[in-house]
């Protein structure tokens, strides 16, 4: 009586769910992040030319690379501060790993390490170099697009779970997970520009979240803060590469039917929203144009007129 008094108890209070969060709590301080409905790491391994080791599956992938890209980073950015208080560095490391992966565009390098791109040619220049190295003129690789990642929205909540779980395992070890558990959630956008006509010819917007436990995980990850890098073994981290990776793959979807956008009288010259008294073809379009000859003036044009009479000429 007293066991099934116990196990009653147990369903009574709705912990189900807590019941699975507990399980959660001794596997491990974290669950991984949801991107996209999916769960994982969503960059993982490495990459070389067109190949990649390790990629996760869940990665879009190109057949045809689309083009040249260079990543670009706002660091002037609100959000960007908001990643060194985590204690998170650059995204654009991770996003060139993912991209070279996918083998839809092929990245070229403007960013810090293009000091040393220069330095080495400035070095040939001075004839330091040894003969053969080949540095001339004429071998960078142009960007034909830019990418420029930002995070939208990024934030942490506590919710209710560990005191669910609080209730259920009770006395001491109750108090130790009572703390609750925390969602991290993050927002973030791609936008992609074509260099030569700075138009965007993409975006896109992706998300993720994961939880993670606090009190009884806290106990393992104290002190231990981004040692080993803060995108792989931190929640926050983990959680702001799985939105990116959402946010890449809805780009790619999207850029596989790609088609350009069209307007009227060319792109750049004026637009179609004319207005009264303008130069632009769309304005033009809004003059009032010439009344249109009625029936009578056609046919008075077209009457021959009458011949003076002989004598009047010889006049």
């Amino acid at each position: 009586m007293k066991s099934s008094g116990l196990w009653n108890r147990f369903f009574s209070r709705g912990t189900l769910v807590a019941a699975g969060a507990a399980a959660l709590l001794l596997g491990g301080c974290a669950t991984e992040p949801t991107m996209g409905g999916s769960k994982g790491n969503t960059v993982t391994g490495g990459a070389g030319g067109a190949t990649s080791q390790g990629a996760n599956s869940q990665l879009e992938h190109c057949d045809e690379t689309l083009g040249t890209v260079a990543v670009y980073e706002n660091t002037t950015q609100s959000w960007w501060y908001e990643l060194q208080s985590h204690k998170l560095g650059s995204t654009i490391p991770v996003l060139r790993v993912m991209i070279q992966q996918s083998n839809c565009f092929v990245i070229v390098e403007r960013g810090k390490a293009m000091k040393n791109v220069m330095q080495e040619r400035e070095m040939e220049k001075s004839g330091e170099m040894r003969g053969g190295s080949n540095f001339g003129k004429g071998q960078m690789v142009s960007a034909d697009y830019t990418m420029e990642p930002e995070i939208t929205f990024s934030a942490k909540g506590t919710q209710g779970g560990g005191a669910a779980l609080g209730g259920l395992i009770g006395g001491r070890t109750g108090a130790l997970i009572g703390g609750g558990f925390r969602a991290n959630e993050a927002s973030t956008t791609l936008l992609l520009v074509d260099n030569r006509s700075s138009v965007q010819v993409s975006a896109s917007t992706g998300s993720a979240k994961n939880f993670d436990f606090a009190g009884f995980g806290g106990l393992f990850t104290a002190g231990l803060g981004a040692v080993g890098g803060g995108y792989s073994n931190t929640p926050e981290g983990k959680v702001i590469v799985s939105a990116f990776a959402d946010s890449y793959n809805q780009m790619i979807k999207a850029l596989r039917s790609y088609k350009a956008q069209q307007v009227k009288g060319g792109l750049g010259t004026g637009g179609r929203l004319g207005v009264s008294g303008g130069s632009t073809p769309a304005s033009k379009e809004l003059e009032e144009p010439a009344p249109a000859p009625t029936k009578e003036k056609k046919a008075k044009a077209a009457k021959p007129k009458p011949k003076k009479p002989a004598a009047e000429e010889e006049e």
